[in-house]
């Protein structure tokens, strides 16, 4: 069992930057591949960026590459998001989740836990 809690939200301008923070418990959290989604109103939950259990591999979204990047601390429980050079288009609620099998996955039906999310607004 793990849980999630997202942190790290809020209201920017284009161009500004923010940092998700996603704080897990649960004793399989290092084991765990993790993954950060978004789902902005009236579209589909997409993915975003993804690390595996020992942060040594990443994956992203073209619309994010190179703005984004994912990591974690696994002492501390924790897989973190930092987005820099916003933009209008990343306004969403943001969402971690853990993957159900150890391996590199994009597909949100393929994570079986998932935390609360955190609203991103970024405005123009």
């Amino acid at each position: 069992q793990v849980q999630l809690v997202e942190s790290g939200g809020g209201l920017v301008q284009a161009g500004e930057s923010l940092r998700l923070s996603c704080a897990a418990s649960g004793r399989t959290f290092s084991t765990n591949y993790m993954g950060w989604f978004r789902q902005a109103p009236g579209k589909e939950r997409e993915f975003v960026a993804a690390i595996s259990a020992s942060g040594g591999s990443t994956t992203y979204a073209d619309s994010v590459k190179g703005r984004f990047t994912i990591s974690r601390d696994n002492a501390k429980n924790t897989v973190y998001l930092q987005m820099n050079s916003l933009k209008p288009e990343d306004t969403a609620v943001y969402y971690c989740a853990a993957a159900a099998l150890p391996m590199m996955v994009v597909t949100p039906r393929q994570y079986n836990y998932w935390g609360q999310g955190t609203q991103v607004t970024v405005s123009s």
